[in-house]
């Protein structure tokens, strides 16, 4: 993971490299090499609960928690990396040059950060799971805080040891685990018969002791009520987001008006992850279904099949939505990468490892207007196309499309689909 991030640095750099502008531009974070960063160090904290049983609707919360975070972080990334382009004299410098200068960015927050703040999510989910089973008991037991008696416990942290109250006392607002990096604190059921319940102000005053060092205030918070893995105030936020509507989910994106960078990055990371999908595992691979895919279109179930056939050998596939006129912004966070080529501006059904497909079904008495019809409509959206399989041979057809590729058309791959789900490879162009 950390070669791989490594990697998709200097692609997110390669995007900050190219900026022309004398101001670092927020919408960056849109940029699809940005968004591939921000989606694998997302999924690099995602896989520290991974195997932590908990509900689903928990799980995509802390997983959407674990997208803003690792966004916000990308972004203060590309801050910190901007003023780098120019040299000593004020000229922009070679791209070599550029990257190895920012390479202890890449150390910094990729590699020493990114260990901590791993640990604290794995701190964080496990305890929002155990609030989420403490709940189902309501204040039926006491909750008891405890360490883990060794060398090792923070003396602020020993001295909340047994710590004993009611699930619904506000203590547990600020105070549940994890309260600090590598915190190994953790909260357990005891009986009220068993553990008498600590004095309320007893226990506030020995949270504020145990959370002297944490000035900043950042870790007060409960990750299984709040249901977030990194509370909204943390090292690449700024104070006011601890009450902020948009994060809190009080107030729409639209009316949000942003007043600073560090808000309008959160403002469009959030649109970004609304754009994200739900992401299922099949095979070998995965399956992400965008949130805005109609699943009652006739063609869901087809495209399903396709997406099934692929992942099963380890692609990870994404199932993309229709958008009519959308905000360049919000196109961009969907079909970013295909910026620079002919197809930017459509929107083809799916994505297939890092390659865009097309597909075409069409019903028609007469088979060859049927497939004449799928090369048509389909090369307009992608040169690589996935058809149902026509009543026709499948040398008509690929003489048919050999014919369009002396003609000049831009045909890369063409794939049947056979009624039962699976898929043959017609054609595929070859360098020869």
């Amino acid at each position: 993971m950390r070669r791989k991030l490594s990697s998709l640095f200097e692609g997110m750099m390669r995007s900050l490299f190219k900026e022309d502008g004398a101001e670092f531009r927020v919408e960056l974070v849109a940029d699809p090499a940005v968004q591939e960063f921000i989606g694998t160090h997302a999924s690099a904290l995602d896989s520290a609960f991974e195997k932590v049983e908990m509900s689903e609707a928990m799980r995509r919360r802390l997983t959407r928690s674990n997208y803003i975070f690792s966004g916000m972080k990308a972004f203060h990334e590309l801050n910190e990396a901007f003023p780098s382009l120019l040299d000593e004299n004020g000229n922009r410098k070679p791209f070599e040059r550029f990257l190895h200068d920012v390479q202890t960015i890449d150390k910094t927050y990729n590699s020493h950060y990114l260990r901590a703040e791993y640990n604290f999510v794995a701190g964080s989910a496990e305890m929002a799971a155990r609030w989420e089973a403490f709940m189902q008991d309501g204040d039926r037991y006491y909750l008891q805080y405890r360490t883990q008696r060794d060398d090792k416990v923070r003396p602020e942290h020993a001295a909340l040891d047994r710590v004993t109250l009611p699930p619904s006392d506000s203590f547990w607002e600020e105070f549940f685990p994890p309260n600090g990096w590598n915190c190994r604190c953790t909260v357990v059921q005891v009986r009220k018969s068993k553990c008498p319940a600590t004095p309320h102000d007893e226990a506030m005053r020995l949270g504020d002791e145990a959370l002297r060092r944490d000035t900043r205030g950042i870790f007060r918070f409960n990750p299984g009520k709040e249901q977030k893995s990194v509370p909204d105030y943390n090292p690449y936020t700024i104070r006011r987001c601890r009450d902020c509507d948009i994060a809190k989910g009080k107030t729409r994106l639209a009316r949000f008006i942003p007043d600073n960078e560090v808000c309008q990055a959160c403002q469009l990371l959030r649109q970004c992850e609304q754009l994200r999908g739900e992401i299922i595992k099949h095979g070998k691979g995965t399956i992400e279904i965008s949130r805005l895919v109609d699943r009652n279109d006739s063609d869901f179930s087809r495209l399903m099949q396709v997406a099934e056939f692929f992942a099963k050998d380890g692609e990870s596939v994404v199932l993309t939505p229709k958008m009519t006129r959308p905000a360049r912004f919000e196109y961009d966070c969907v079909y970013g990468s295909l910026k620079g080529t002919r197809f930017y501006g459509k929107c083809p059904d799916l994505k297939i490892g890092d390659y865009w497909y097309e597909h075409e079904g069409f019903i028609s008495d007469n088979p060859k207007r049927a497939f004449r019809n799928m090369m048509v409509d389909g090369l307009r959206q992608s040169n690589r196309l996935i058809i149902d399989r026509p009543d026709l041979t499948e040398r008509y057809m690929r003489r048919s499309i050999i014919g369009r590729v002396e003609r000049g058309e831009d045909i890369l791959e063409v794939w049947l689909r056979e009624p039962d789900g699976n898929l043959t490879l017609l054609y595929k162009k070859t360098d020869g």
